[in-house]
């Protein structure tokens, strides 16, 4: 009888899962060095401190990086689009700042493959979601603000942002695209849109496909890296579809026909 191999689990687990994977690629991505301690604890996710007896997590330096990032953001905003109003750019900021817009930094700096996760969320793809990737990214930059300080904080942040905050004004806009198709969709009286998504692709390079319908028809089809971004990109199409006449006069049509034949 084969006797069962010991799982190791806490600082031992720790170790060894994070010695699995070379980290140089991803501080050469920061720009910065972090002392081996300080980054394992950036990487650690709470489902891998939990399944290993409670070992310290990445969430306080997520606490303390979600601020660093916020007025870097804001303050980088400000000074660059100095005749927006205060509403256009805390969208902006809302916009770079969010789960999708942290997660896209994080996949272009290949994060995924650097974080500690608990088996569970290994298990259900926990290196490609959002959130963990958001959050992630959050802890380095808190790691980074705890060893150096703001100003070397700031300059990787605005290294790491500088295309989305060049992209800012135009991705205040596209964060609209849903709610301008709701708003244009109750000027004429129609029902509310429904969206439905598909993706492919590994992991790491996973594409989202929305689809926008009304009534049944469809009215849009968008592609992004994750699902908001797709579905606003549908959105983006229907309101062009929208505004065509023989296209509201076949939302008409079939509001009728469901009227006529309820389910």
């Amino acid at each position: 009888m084969s006797r069962k191999r010991n799982r190791l689990t806490g600082p031992a687990a720790w170790e060894q899962a994070f010695h699995a994977v070379d980290h140089q690629p991803l501080l050469d991505a920061l720009g910065v060095e972090l002392p081996e301690d300080l980054l394992k604890l950036a990487l650690t996710h709470r489902s891998f401190a939990n399944e290993n007896g409670n070992l310290p997590n990445n969430e306080r330096l997520e606490f303390l990086g979600d601020a660093i990032l916020g007025v870097t953001i804001a303050e980088a905003l400000f000074n660059r689009y100095a005749d927006r109003a205060e509403s256009d750019i805390s969208k902006m900021r809302a916009s770079i700042v969010s789960r999708y817009g942290l997660a896209d930094i994080a996949r272009e700096i290949h994060l995924g493959q650097h974080i500690l996760l608990g088996r569970g969320e290994q298990q259900t793809g926990g290196v490609a979601k959002d959130s963990i990737l958001a959050d992630t990214t959050e802890a380095l930059l808190g790691a980074i603000f705890h060893l150096y300080g703001f100003e070397k904080a700031r300059a990787v942040i605005l290294e790491l942002f500088a295309a989305k905050i060049a992209d800012a004004s135009a991705l205040s806009r596209v964060a609209d695209f849903k709610t301008s198709l709701q708003e244009r969709i109750a000027h004429f009286r129609f029902a509310h849109p429904a969206y439905t998504w598909s993706s492919e692709g590994p992991d790491h390079e996973r594409v989202f496909t929305a689809t926008v319908t009304i009534y049944g028809v469809p009215m849009g089809t968008g592609n992004g890296p994750n699902k908001k971004t797709a579905e606003q990109n549908a959105a983006h199409e229907a309101l062009k579809a929208l505004d065509q006449p023989k296209t509201r006069e076949q939302l008409v049509l079939a509001r009728q026909q469901l009227a006529a034949n309820p389910q």
